[in-house]
């Protein structure tokens, strides 16, 4: 049951998932990097007592089990909630058990993937260069642009694709906060525990072996880059 499959074996609906996976994922990414770049630029230039506090608290979803954080996500994002009440209001739509929803919450999830990358390769950069920059006459900002970000590109390639593919195989957070509506929140994961569920064995090995295919071959890119970046330095 589990050796005599191909990937014919994925049922057209799979489809629908698969897209909406890669969907959520890039998107997550994408909103990951940019709030995610001036946090990790702020904790790796400040000085505050308060950043030990800060790094904990960026941190925490790693050790969190993902249940815990998506059941409090679910209370932050119902319409009873502050947040998820003022997001009822302006759209008329629930955070919970929405796509929308799954993105908020895999942002949380998949935060300190991209920022603590992104955080080591500003403190890499170092002071010197930066202030070099500002005695040429650059404004902070031209010098984040023209300075940090070309010096810390790797951190950027990494992070991006640590959080593309922690997005990929979520499971208890997107459950908990989205549920299993087929097109809008049933992800990749939740449908290969839907085929274990109904012993549908070969459906779900052969979703589950393409969804690795991906994470490994994102995962390959990554390191082939930053081999090629350190090469090249």
């Amino acid at each position: 049951m589990f050796t005599d499959f191909t990937f014919t074996e994925l049922a057209s609906t799979d489809l629908g998932p698969l897209l909406l996976t890669l969907r959520l994922a890039a998107v997550s990414t994408l909103i990951l990097l940019l709030i995610g770049t001036p946090v990790a630029w702020w904790l790796a230039n400040t000085k505050t007592r308060a950043r030990p506090l800060i790094e904990a608290v960026v941190a925490l979803p790693i050790v969190l089990p993902s249940t815990v954080l998506g059941f409090y996500l679910l209370i932050l994002l119902s319409p009873q909630s502050m947040l998820g009440g003022w997001w009822f209001e302006l759209t008329g739509q629930s955070l919970t058990f929405s796509f929308s929803g799954l993105v908020v919450a895999s942002v949380i999830y998949s935060f300190p993937f991209v920022v603590q990358p992104l955080q080591n390769a500003f403190e890499s950069v170092g002071h010197e260069l930066m202030e070099t920059a500002y005695t040429l006459g650059a404004k902070p900002l031209d010098a984040f642009f023209s300075v940090a970000v070309p010096l810390a590109r790797r951190g950027f390639l990494t992070g991006g694709v640590l959080g593309f593919a922690h997005t990929l195989g979520e499971f208890g957070v997107v459950l908990m906060v989205g549920g299993n509506i087929p097109g809008e929140t049933r992800v990749v994961s939740i449908a290969i525990y839907d085929h274990v569920e109904s012993m549908a064995y070969a459906q779900a090995h052969a979703l589950s072996l393409l969804l690795l295919l991906i994470a490994f071959l994102t995962m390959l890119l990554m390191y082939l880059f930053n081999h090629r970046f350190r090469a090249r330095a």
